[in-house]
């Protein structure tokens, strides 16, 4: 089992996230953060992660676009601006298509939100400074085992949100 801590629009958190790296570093192998950090490339709190630049980043070390191969999956992550994710999640399946990711981690609507399009699993971990459509401040870890992932969410400051888990399957031979 390999598992990946995804969260996104931090916009100048750096407490939280080194609190979330303490909390969970025994278990997860990759941290990913979708952008609008507002952090720079050598904060302690950014470190350790793989980050893409949102928005609202001055840090042009950051890439807009980032794959990563991790546990037999390609993973696509981007901030989502530069495809009108706000708008529809269209722009960013065809982008996710030509890449043949099968994990696409993204953020920028501040929403929380996971499916499946085309066997391509697209998780918005929401935001930990700004959630909207809900209260908690969610960030989520995928839990991947073969052509499984399990998608736990959980809120910054009360831990797991149980109801809100998922389990998505992958198709082999396709992207």
């Amino acid at each position: 089992m390999s598992k990946v801590l995804i969260v996104s629009d931090s916009h100048g958190l750096d407490r939280e996230l080194t609190e979330l790296k303490q909390r969970h570093r025994h278990e997860v192998d990759l941290m990913i953060h979708c952008g609008d950090s507002e952090l720079y490339a050598g904060d302690e709190a950014i470190a350790d992660f793989l980050v893409v630049r949102g928005n609202c980043d001055y840090e042009r070390s950051f890439q807009n676009d980032i794959i990563a191969e991790f546990a037999g999956l390609r993973f696509f992550v981007t901030h989502g601006h530069r495809y009108s994710i706000k708008s529809s999640l269209l722009g960013l399946l065809y982008r996710a298509e030509e890449e043949r990711a099968n994990v696409v981690c993204f953020g920028h609507s501040h929403v929380l939100g996971a499916e499946m399009v085309n066997n391509i699993l697209f998780i918005n971990p929401g935001s930990l400074r700004l959630p909207r459509g809900r209260l908690e401040k969610t960030y989520c870890i995928l839990d991947i085992e073969n052509n499984k992932a399990e998608l736990e969410v959980f809120d910054f400051n009360r831990g797991k949100i149980a109801d809100l888990g998922k389990t998505f399957y992958f198709s082999k031979g396709e992207n």
